[in-house]
């Protein structure tokens, strides 16, 4: 259909019974064209939201196994399909090129980050924990008070960490002794 002026949306609204523009007088062709996102999916995962200890519950859209679209659970007693901008926005924690997917690190007075091997990484974190541990550790206390602990390591867990891990993370610390463990979700 070509474009004309008499096809223009207040014109159509006053030649139609649709006089208050709430209907069929308002809308075009490419109204008519569009489809959600989510018709295209695949599959539909659940989910949960990743950055709160709520929990709501998420579908997760996948064509061609990429993530399309996530939004809240319709069906859901906890959110009722409805997710707070956090949780409307989780795609990007998936998806995102700007998503860092290698481990950086930064020599001491170096001004580049390089890319490092998961597992030299890991040894390297592992060698600095235990140093940290053994050069703090506390039998006892100023008092005489038995007390076995170190306050050389602490731990602070990110909001995008679900309650599993969270839980894994404070038996862990708690194990190696530390006590000042945290949650950025509490604070």
């Amino acid at each position: 259909m070509a474009r004309t002026f008499l096809s223009w949306p207040v014109l159509r609204q006053l030649r139609s019974p649709d006089k208050l523009g709430r209907g069929t007088a308002v809308r075009s062709r490419q109204t008519d064209e569009l489809a959600a996102r989510t018709e295209a999916a695949d599959r539909v995962a659940k989910s949960v939201c990743p950055y709160c200890a709520v929990g709501c519950a998420q579908n997760v859209y996948v064509k061609d196994e990429q993530v399309i679209q996530i939004e809240g659970d319709p069906d859901s007693p906890v959110n009722r399909g409805r997710l707070c901008p956090k949780g409307s926005a989780s795609k990007n924690l998936v998806t995102s090129p700007l998503r860092q997917t290698t481990v950086k690190y930064r020599a001491p007075y170096a001004t580049e980050w390089t890319d490092l091997e998961l597992g030299t990484a890991m040894e390297m974190i592992a060698d600095r924990v235990v140093k940290a541990r053994n050069d703090t550790w506390q039998d006892i206390d100023d008092r005489g008070s038995r007390v076995r602990r170190t306050l050389g390591i602490a731990s602070l867990g990110g909001a995008t960490l679900d309650n599993e891990e969270n839980y894994l993370i404070k038996k862990l610390f708690t194990a190696m002794g530390a006590i000042q463990i945290e949650n950025q979700a509490r604070i």
